[in-house]
């Protein structure tokens, strides 16, 4: 048995983007392509990484449907959101934007939804009344409320695929600038704080011990090399040495503080019903069903509502302003190559799609960039877009075999607030990070930067505090203003936005000029003197998988915003 010393598992032979420079300490960058059994375990880290986001949305959203704790269909709702989560998540890393990133259900779209649950038609009965129903009437009961809001999410969905395919987000990147991109990247890890704290206050214990763990394993045993065995055709079986925890750290910490977790669950330390035990969902894997395929229409037709798709707006506007400033970010993590205009605009437009999608399969939610995986990727240093590819498999899968899903559904809640600790952390300083292209010895920019942070945070807290004091008159314009006020990240990023381009400033103080390298509009493959028929054109981060010959030999494709031959006009 041959024994080989190496600091990272195999790569990809294949040439490296030329963004690689852009993260000099990533193990992977976007376009290499790991082997299968580190892009399983790896994926399975980004699955485990989002699912408990994934699933704290129907345990909120469920209660204002008017359905019961013990009411099976919870489960069947979880399984269709990470079901479209995988389908949208593989549709948007390999045809969309092609960045590394997962898409799916968001808490931006709660807020909204649960204003339009609120409304008088739509306000769950009493307690005993709901108990008095038979199984078909509570059933009808929570589903008339989920058409409404698959109906509403699915219009509002096309504001998002008319701004994507269209081309028009494009003019919008004019004028979204990094003061722009801090307060609306970095609002949303300071907004979840409540969440994290939440989750991690049920036992404080596992959730420090767990945030140390990750701290330890990520930041501190990151050059620790570990032994592993491969086998070879003709070579035998050799010890490989690789860097497991830098690889593995979210993977690692989870086994095994779900681990300890259950250690003192049989020992009795942790009484029964406390959220660190390990038996604490257990009804939640009893009730699942071993197979299911979810499908469009599962409970019943859409319905549509002015009021309804007024309220999803909000939602649809926030999670779109939240993406764009994702795409540099996440680049630049995996070192890939600023994204081209046609990436960003089929990367809006493909999200919008999926937020369609997530409506009419009754997920009652939308699609956005999950920033806990965003910040997986930071951790990790690992940007393979093979892996996110993997990832969307298993979630696939999981929503179809519903009993594997409902297995990590039962990771403690103290171990899950333990990781967001350190996620929404990593998200609000990458937000953080694109103050590196801008002046911060101008007093303008401080003023534009306080306020867009300050105010909206004062603002969002008071409207929590006093849900009833916007009234115009009008129903409908109440429920929309409270959703469109109340978002932090909405509010931030636009007041950011229309500072930063009203108040006077020379393009190098507002970081335009070094921020204009992060954000690559025009596309490099303009040749018009290469013969048609002949086009030679090197290989580009953000090229479709296929077709790419025949898309070359239509010149049709160099006016279609969202195709990678896509020429933009200056």
């Amino acid at each position: 048995m041959d024994t080989e010393r190496q600091c990272a598992p195999e790569q990809s032979t294949e040439s490296k983007p030329e963004g690689k420079a852009r993260g000099a300490d990533i193990n992977y960058g976007i376009d290499d392509n790991p082997p299968w059994y580190f892009c399983i375990m790896m994926a399975l880290q980004h699955y485990l990484t989002m699912i408990g986001a994934i699933v704290s949305i129907p345990f909120i959203l469920t209660p204002a449907l008017c359905m019961r704790d013990e009411d099976p269909a919870r489960g069947t709702i979880i399984s269709t959101m990470i079901f479209v989560t995988g389908l949208i998540t593989y549709l948007q890393a390999t045809w969309g934007c092609r960045l590394p990133l997962v898409q799916g259900g968001t808490i931006s779209f709660l807020v909204p939804t649960l204003a339009i649950l609120n409304l008088p038609q739509w306000k769950c009965p009493p307690a005993d009344a709901i108990d008095a129903m038979t199984d078909t009437d509570r059933t009808e009961l929570w589903q008339v409320r989920m058409r409404e809001l698959s109906g509403a999410i699915a219009v509002a969905a096309v504001t998002q695929i008319v701004l994507g395919f269209s081309g028009l987000v494009g003019k919008l990147l004019r004028i979204i600038t990094p003061l722009t991109i801090v307060p609306t990247v970095a609002l949303v890890g300071i907004t979840l704080f409540q969440h994290a704290s939440e989750t991690a206050s049920k036992q404080w214990g596992i959730a420090v011990g767990t945030t140390g763990m990750l701290t330890l394993f990520s930041q501190v045993m990151g050059e620790v090399p570990f032994p592993g065995i491969t086998y070879r055709k003709g070579h035998g079986l050799r010890v490989v040495w690789f860097p497991l925890f830098k690889l593995f750290p979210v993977l690692l910490t989870i086994a095994i503080m779900w681990t300890v977790c259950g250690v003192l669950t049989a020992t009795g330390v942790f009484p029964e019903g406390h959220p660190a035990r390990t038996d604490v969902r257990l009804r939640v894997l009893q009730d699942a069903e071993w197979f299911r395929v979810p499908y469009p229409g599962q409970f019943g037709l859409p319905t549509v509502s002015l009021a309804g798709v007024l309220g999803m707006l909000a939602g649809v506007l926030a999670c779109t302003v939240e993406s764009i400033s994702y795409y540099p970010t996440i680049a630049q993590m995996c070192a890939a190559p600023p994204p081209p205009l046609h990436a960003i605009n089929r990367g809006i437009g493909i999200e919008g799609l999926g937020t369609m999608l997530a409506g009419l399969w009754g997920s009652g939610n939308g699609t956005n960039t999950f920033g806990e995986n965003v910040g997986a990727i930071g951790v990790t240093k690992v940007g393979s877009r093979r892996v996110i590819q993997w990832a969307a498999l298993i979630m696939v899968l999981q929503g179809v075999l519903n009993k594997f899903g409902a297995a990590f559904i039962m990771i403690p809640d103290p171990v899950v607030g333990g990781i967001f600790c350190v996620m929404f952390g990593m998200i609000t300083a990458f937000g953080l990070a694109a103050l590196q292209y801008v002046d911060l010895r101008s007093s303008r920019n401080l003023y534009i930067l306080g306020v867009s942070f300050f105010f909206p945070l004062v603002l969002c807290l008071w409207l929590q505090e006093h849900p009833g004091a916007i009234q115009t008159g009008n129903q409908t314009v109440d429920s929309t203003l409270s959703v469109l006020l109340g978002t932090t990240i909405l509010v931030g990023g636009v007041l950011g936005c229309v500072l930063d381009n009203l108040i006077p400033g020379t393009p190098e103080e507002r970081g335009l000029v070094a921020w204009s390298k992060e954000m690559a509009l025009e596309t490099a493959q303009d040749n018009d003197d290469v013969p048609a028929g002949g086009l030679v054109w090197e290989k580009n981060t953000f090229d479709f998988p296929y077709g790419m010959q025949l898309m070359r030999r239509w010149k049709w494709t160099r006016y279609v915003p969202f195709l990678p031959t896509y020429r933009m006009k200056l």
